[in-house]
């Protein structure tokens, strides 16, 4: 099993690794629908510890999750936080219909609330809960159960072959990318801390050239073998990788089924019977002091265009 990219390419021993694709992708599309159906935090905690608990029970290589945990989080949460802050900081009042302001600069053009940071919170749980539910899958899914497990859902199998086709070269594409950034340091070219960032990424851009002509070559070779084996023939194809399920598989479906029917109760309820006065909850708001926020009044770029008129 090979963590080094989080992507498996032969099934773990652990009790989730033995499911069959159906299942796995099954479990992954009700629990991203559910994820997605809500940003209330009595929710989606729940749903992130079952994926955490998840990934804990395959025992991955913590290190490159952790690291694309980090990296999603300085580059999508920090920087977004702070754009959000510059350009709404009265997101907190759209999305929780109240405002209880604790900060407020000099000017008064920025200012913090509680419902802001609680809307920050909001998403961040989302973010996170999101993030853990593609781990798991990637963790305890191949790329031929990928793809068997949408082929049972429905998906044309020649699409399928596409995407398991496109998770196996990652691999390849990586080692051929670092033997010829390698070979190219060997003839001189410098591509490391020692050259300015401009002649760097000058010289990674030339670096591109070679590794998109191998790739070439290698779907070339690919395809001829798939139409030497007659590929596409027939309208369906059997998986090597699926297997007739268990009773674990029975199990987590039955679970992932009862977890369907939950999201679907919880979307009509909150939607339909009764919703929640404003977009998001938020344990600040009284219900009976939240008010609607208009179009005009939730865009920053609306509000300013509206004032040079006025």
């Amino acid at each position: 099993m090979n963590n080094r990219f989080v992507i498996n390419y032969t099934p773990g021993p652990t009790y989730l690794h033995q499911l069959s694709g159906f299942t796995k992708v099954l479990l992954f599309i009700v629990m991203t629908v559910a994820i997605i159906s809500t940003y209330d935090v009595r929710i989606l905690w729940p749903l992130f510890f079952i994926c955490l608990a998840q990934m804990i029970s395959m025992k991955p290589n913590w290190k490159p999750i952790i690291f694309m945990f980090l990296f999603t989080f300085v580059t999508v949460t920090l920087l977004g936080n702070v754009m959000l802050f510059v350009v709404s900081p009265d997101a907190g009042l759209n999305n929780c219909g109240t405002e209880t302001i604790i900060w407020t600069s000099k000017t008064g053009r920025f200012y913090i609330s509680k419902e802001w940071l609680w809307y920050v919170f909001a998403v961040f749980t989302k973010r996170t809960a999101s993030f853990a539910s593609v781990m798991a899958f990637a963790l305890m899914t191949t790329p031929s159960e990928f793809a068997s497990g949408l082929n049972k859902c429905g998906m044309p199998y020649k699409v399928c072959t596409i995407i398991s086709l496109a998770y196996r070269t990652i691999p390849d594409i990586a080692n051929d990318f670092i033997d010829i950034r390698n070979s190219m340091m060997m003839r001189g070219v410098e591509l490391g801390k020692k050259a300015s960032l401009g002649k760097r990424l000058k010289n990674n851009v030339t670096l591109l050239v070679p590794l998109i002509m191998s790739s070439f070559g290698k779907v070339t070779g690919i395809a001829n073998a798939m139409d030497l084996r007659g590929y596409g023939k027939y309208k369906k194809r059997t998986w090597y990788a699926e297997h007739e399920p268990t009773k674990a598989d029975r199990l987590v479906r039955g679970l992932t089924i009862a977890l369907a029917v939950l999201t679907a109760c919880y979307i009509v309820w909150s939607k339909a019977i009764d919703p929640w006065p404003a977009k998001i909850w938020c344990p600040f708001s009284d219900p009976s002091q939240i008010r609607n926020v208009s179009l005009e009044e939730s865009f920053f770029l609306f509000r300013w265009l509206k004032s040079l008129f006025q």
